[in-house]
Protein backbone atom coordinates (compact mmCIF):
# COMPACT_ATOMS: atom_id res chain seq x y z
CA UNK A 1 0.00 0.00 0.00
CA UNK A 2 2.71 2.31 0.43
CA UNK A 3 3.19 2.88 -3.53
CA UNK A 4 -0.67 2.84 -3.50
CA UNK A 5 -1.11 6.58 -4.77
CA UNK A 6 -3.81 8.53 -5.78
CA UNK A 7 -2.41 11.14 -8.48
CA UNK A 8 -5.04 13.90 -10.02
CA UNK A 9 -3.98 16.16 -12.39
CA UNK A 10 -0.43 15.24 -11.28
CA UNK A 11 -0.52 15.95 -7.95
CA UNK A 12 -0.58 13.25 -5.32
CA UNK A 13 -1.99 12.07 -2.62
CA UNK A 14 -1.83 8.90 0.15
CA UNK A 15 -6.06 9.29 1.29
CA UNK A 16 -8.51 8.21 -0.68
CA UNK A 17 -11.19 10.09 0.88
CA UNK A 18 -11.86 13.80 -0.19
CA UNK A 19 -14.01 15.86 2.57
CA UNK A 20 -16.53 18.25 2.09
CA UNK A 21 -16.35 21.55 4.59
CA UNK A 22 -20.23 22.72 4.72
CA UNK A 23 -23.38 21.17 7.09
CA UNK A 24 -20.60 21.67 10.47
CA UNK A 25 -22.10 22.84 13.74
CA UNK A 26 -18.96 25.33 13.07
CA UNK A 27 -15.34 25.48 11.60
CA UNK A 28 -13.70 23.77 14.47
CA UNK A 29 -15.33 20.97 14.31
CA UNK A 30 -15.28 20.88 10.67
CA UNK A 31 -11.54 20.75 11.29
CA UNK A 32 -11.38 18.28 13.43
CA UNK A 33 -13.26 15.93 11.03
CA UNK A 34 -10.96 16.42 8.66
CA UNK A 35 -7.83 16.17 10.96
CA UNK A 36 -9.60 12.54 11.95
CA UNK A 37 -10.21 11.15 8.56
CA UNK A 38 -6.84 11.78 7.12
CA UNK A 39 -8.61 13.71 4.13
CA UNK A 40 -5.59 15.92 1.79
CA UNK A 41 -8.31 17.61 -0.71
CA UNK A 42 -11.47 19.67 1.00
CA UNK A 43 -14.02 20.84 -1.50
CA UNK A 44 -15.02 24.42 -0.97
CA UNK A 45 -18.02 26.02 -1.91
CA UNK A 46 -17.02 29.45 -3.49
CA UNK A 47 -20.60 30.72 -3.08
CA UNK A 48 -21.12 29.30 0.33
CA UNK A 49 -18.00 28.81 2.78
CA UNK A 50 -16.62 32.31 3.68
CA UNK A 51 -12.87 32.69 2.44
CA UNK A 52 -13.64 36.77 1.99
CA UNK A 53 -15.38 38.03 4.51
CA UNK A 54 -12.93 38.41 7.50
CA UNK A 55 -15.37 40.11 9.82
CA UNK A 56 -16.69 36.50 10.12
CA UNK A 57 -14.65 33.33 10.55
CA UNK A 58 -12.34 32.11 8.27
CA UNK A 59 -12.07 28.62 6.75
CA UNK A 60 -8.42 29.30 6.48
CA UNK A 61 -8.50 29.82 9.45
CA UNK A 62 -9.16 26.32 10.99
CA UNK A 63 -8.07 24.58 8.01
CA UNK A 64 -4.33 25.29 6.33
CA UNK A 65 -5.01 25.61 2.74
CA UNK A 66 -0.64 24.84 2.75
CA UNK A 67 -1.28 21.44 4.69
CA UNK A 68 -4.95 20.27 2.65
CA UNK A 69 -5.52 20.90 -0.85
CA UNK A 70 -8.54 23.43 -1.40
CA UNK A 71 -10.38 22.03 -4.09
CA UNK A 72 -12.97 24.87 -5.19
CA UNK A 73 -16.42 23.59 -6.64
CA UNK A 74 -19.55 25.48 -7.99
CA UNK A 75 -21.95 24.15 -5.05
CA UNK A 76 -25.68 26.11 -6.18
CA UNK A 77 -24.81 26.50 -9.50
CA UNK A 78 -27.48 26.06 -11.79
CA UNK A 79 -25.70 27.31 -15.39
CA UNK A 80 -22.98 26.67 -17.31
CA UNK A 81 -22.38 30.64 -17.00
CA UNK A 82 -22.31 30.67 -13.35
CA UNK A 83 -20.04 27.67 -13.09
CA UNK A 84 -17.86 29.72 -15.31
CA UNK A 85 -18.54 32.61 -13.38
CA UNK A 86 -17.42 30.94 -10.14
CA UNK A 87 -14.27 29.37 -10.60
CA UNK A 88 -12.74 32.23 -12.32
CA UNK A 89 -12.99 33.90 -9.43
CA UNK A 90 -11.64 31.25 -7.68
CA UNK A 91 -8.52 31.33 -9.68
CA UNK A 92 -8.46 34.80 -9.15
CA UNK A 93 -9.00 34.63 -5.41
CA UNK A 94 -6.59 31.89 -4.57
CA UNK A 95 -4.90 30.88 -7.92
CA UNK A 96 -6.49 27.69 -8.18
CA UNK A 97 -6.73 25.55 -11.36
CA UNK A 98 -8.11 22.26 -9.59
CA UNK A 99 -11.44 22.59 -9.27
CA UNK A 100 -14.53 20.93 -8.80
CA UNK A 101 -17.32 21.44 -11.22
CA UNK A 102 -21.01 21.05 -10.27
CA UNK A 103 -23.95 22.21 -12.57
CA UNK A 104 -27.15 21.19 -11.34
CA UNK A 105 -30.06 20.78 -13.08
CA UNK A 106 -33.26 21.08 -10.94
CA UNK A 107 -33.45 22.41 -7.28
CA UNK A 108 -35.69 19.72 -5.80
CA UNK A 109 -33.46 16.40 -6.73
CA UNK A 110 -29.80 18.09 -7.35
CA UNK A 111 -29.36 15.62 -10.44
CA UNK A 112 -26.55 17.32 -12.84
CA UNK A 113 -27.50 18.96 -15.97
CA UNK A 114 -24.76 17.08 -18.06
CA UNK A 115 -25.31 19.27 -21.41
CA UNK A 116 -24.24 22.49 -19.46
CA UNK A 117 -21.61 20.46 -17.02
CA UNK A 118 -20.23 19.49 -20.47
CA UNK A 119 -20.08 22.68 -22.16
CA UNK A 120 -18.92 24.09 -19.06
CA UNK A 121 -15.90 20.94 -19.12
CA UNK A 122 -14.86 21.54 -22.56
CA UNK A 123 -14.57 25.97 -21.96
CA UNK A 124 -13.08 25.21 -18.94
CA UNK A 125 -10.05 22.60 -19.90
CA UNK A 126 -9.30 24.86 -22.67
CA UNK A 127 -8.84 27.74 -20.35
CA UNK A 128 -6.24 25.76 -18.33
CA UNK A 129 -8.22 24.45 -15.49
CA UNK A 130 -7.94 20.91 -14.14
CA UNK A 131 -11.33 19.79 -14.00
CA UNK A 132 -13.07 17.33 -11.51
CA UNK A 133 -16.78 16.57 -12.56
CA UNK A 134 -19.85 16.18 -11.11
CA UNK A 135 -22.40 14.14 -13.28
CA UNK A 136 -24.32 11.12 -13.68
CA UNK A 137 -23.12 7.73 -14.05
CA UNK A 138 -23.86 7.14 -17.35
CA UNK A 139 -21.08 5.60 -19.46
CA UNK A 140 -21.43 7.64 -22.78
CA UNK A 141 -21.99 11.10 -21.20
CA UNK A 142 -18.76 10.12 -18.61
CA UNK A 143 -16.13 8.95 -22.03
CA UNK A 144 -17.52 12.35 -23.41
CA UNK A 145 -16.11 14.61 -20.26
CA UNK A 146 -12.99 12.52 -20.19
CA UNK A 147 -12.82 13.13 -23.83
CA UNK A 148 -13.09 16.85 -23.69
CA UNK A 149 -9.81 16.63 -20.66
CA UNK A 150 -11.78 16.41 -17.42
CA UNK A 151 -9.32 15.16 -15.11
CA UNK A 152 -11.93 13.19 -12.61
CA UNK A 153 -15.15 11.71 -13.09
CA UNK A 154 -16.94 12.12 -10.29
CA UNK A 155 -20.29 9.76 -10.63
CA UNK A 156 -23.27 10.15 -7.94
CA UNK A 157 -23.89 7.04 -6.18
CA UNK A 158 -27.16 8.92 -5.43
CA UNK A 159 -28.49 12.12 -5.17
CA UNK A 160 -26.57 14.69 -2.99
CA UNK A 161 -27.16 14.49 0.73
CA UNK A 162 -29.52 11.42 0.36
CA UNK A 163 -27.73 8.65 2.27
CA UNK A 164 -29.05 6.10 0.31
CA UNK A 165 -25.36 4.78 -1.10
CA UNK A 166 -24.75 3.26 -3.97
CA UNK A 167 -27.72 2.51 -6.62
CA UNK A 168 -26.54 1.54 -10.02
CA UNK A 169 -23.40 -1.31 -9.13
CA UNK A 170 -23.63 -1.90 -13.18
CA UNK A 171 -23.09 1.39 -14.13
CA UNK A 172 -19.97 2.49 -11.64
CA UNK A 173 -18.23 -1.28 -13.02
CA UNK A 174 -18.75 -0.19 -16.72
CA UNK A 175 -17.21 2.91 -15.68
CA UNK A 176 -14.33 1.41 -13.73
CA UNK A 177 -13.61 -0.53 -16.67
CA UNK A 178 -13.57 2.81 -19.45
CA UNK A 179 -12.53 5.26 -17.47
CA UNK A 180 -8.89 6.37 -17.74
CA UNK A 181 -8.92 9.42 -15.29
CA UNK A 182 -9.58 9.10 -11.59
CA UNK A 183 -12.79 7.47 -10.65
CA UNK A 184 -14.30 9.48 -7.33
CA UNK A 185 -18.04 8.85 -6.15
CA UNK A 186 -19.33 12.16 -5.38
CA UNK A 187 -22.70 12.45 -3.48
CA UNK A 188 -25.30 9.57 -1.73
CA UNK A 189 -22.60 8.30 0.53
CA UNK A 190 -24.58 7.36 3.67
CA UNK A 191 -22.53 5.36 5.91
CA UNK A 192 -19.20 3.48 6.03
CA UNK A 193 -20.30 0.36 4.28
CA UNK A 194 -21.03 2.36 0.89
CA UNK A 195 -18.06 3.63 1.11
CA UNK A 196 -16.42 -0.02 0.96
CA UNK A 197 -18.96 -0.43 -1.51
CA UNK A 198 -17.42 1.77 -3.79
CA UNK A 199 -13.61 1.31 -3.60
CA UNK A 200 -14.74 -2.16 -4.04
CA UNK A 201 -16.03 -1.18 -6.88
CA UNK A 202 -12.32 -0.08 -7.96
CA UNK A 203 -13.20 3.76 -7.31
CA UNK A 204 -10.25 5.45 -6.88
CA UNK A 205 -11.86 7.62 -4.14
CA UNK A 206 -15.12 8.76 -2.57
CA UNK A 207 -16.03 12.21 -1.39
CA UNK A 208 -18.21 12.87 1.09
CA UNK A 209 -19.35 15.75 3.10
CA UNK A 210 -23.28 15.32 4.05
CA UNK A 211 -22.58 11.53 5.55
CA UNK A 212 -19.54 12.65 7.85
CA UNK A 213 -21.12 16.39 8.69
CA UNK A 214 -24.89 15.82 9.50
CA UNK A 215 -24.07 12.06 11.35
CA UNK A 216 -25.03 12.17 15.08
CA UNK A 217 -21.11 12.50 15.53
CA UNK A 218 -19.37 13.77 13.44
CA UNK A 219 -16.23 13.10 14.41
CA UNK A 220 -16.78 9.01 15.02
CA UNK A 221 -17.99 8.83 11.34
CA UNK A 222 -15.12 10.93 9.81
CA UNK A 223 -12.82 8.25 11.78
CA UNK A 224 -15.28 5.29 10.18
CA UNK A 225 -15.01 6.75 6.63
CA UNK A 226 -11.13 6.94 6.84
CA UNK A 227 -10.79 3.39 7.62
CA UNK A 228 -13.69 2.28 5.46
CA UNK A 229 -12.10 3.55 2.41
CA UNK A 230 -8.71 2.13 3.44
CA UNK A 231 -10.43 -1.47 3.80
CA UNK A 232 -12.09 -1.61 0.59
CA UNK A 233 -9.50 -0.19 -1.65
CA UNK A 234 -6.66 -2.95 0.46
CA UNK A 235 -9.75 -5.73 -0.46
CA UNK A 236 -10.17 -4.61 -4.44
CA UNK A 237 -6.41 -4.88 -4.70
CA UNK A 238 -6.19 -8.34 -2.72
CA UNK A 239 -8.49 -9.85 -5.73
CA UNK A 240 -11.97 -11.24 -4.14
CA UNK A 241 -12.97 -14.49 -4.85
CA UNK A 242 -14.81 -15.72 -7.62
CA UNK A 243 -18.98 -15.65 -7.13
CA UNK A 244 -20.43 -19.03 -6.36
CA UNK A 245 -23.89 -20.33 -6.23
CA UNK A 246 -22.67 -23.15 -4.53
CA UNK A 247 -20.74 -24.15 -1.26
CA UNK A 248 -16.97 -25.14 -1.50
CA UNK A 249 -15.39 -26.68 1.75
CA UNK A 250 -12.71 -24.87 2.85
CA UNK A 251 -10.38 -28.02 3.40
CA UNK A 252 -9.06 -29.95 0.15
CA UNK A 253 -10.02 -33.80 0.28
CA UNK A 254 -6.82 -35.06 0.35
CA UNK A 255 -5.68 -36.92 3.41
CA UNK A 256 -9.14 -37.36 4.02
CA UNK A 257 -9.60 -39.64 7.10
Amino acid sequence: MKSDILNIANKKFKSRLIVGTGKYKSMKECAKAIKISGAEIVTVAVRRVNILDKSKPLLMDFVDPKKIMYLPNTAGCFTSKDALRTLRLAREIGGWKIVKLEVLGDKKNLFPDMIETLKSTEVLTKEGFKVMVYCNDDPLMCKRLENSGASAIMPLAAPIGSGLGIQNKTNIKILRHQTKVPLIIDAGIGEASDAVEAMELGCDAVLINTAIAKAKNPLEMAYAMKYAVISGRKSYLSGRISANIYGTPSTTKKGLI
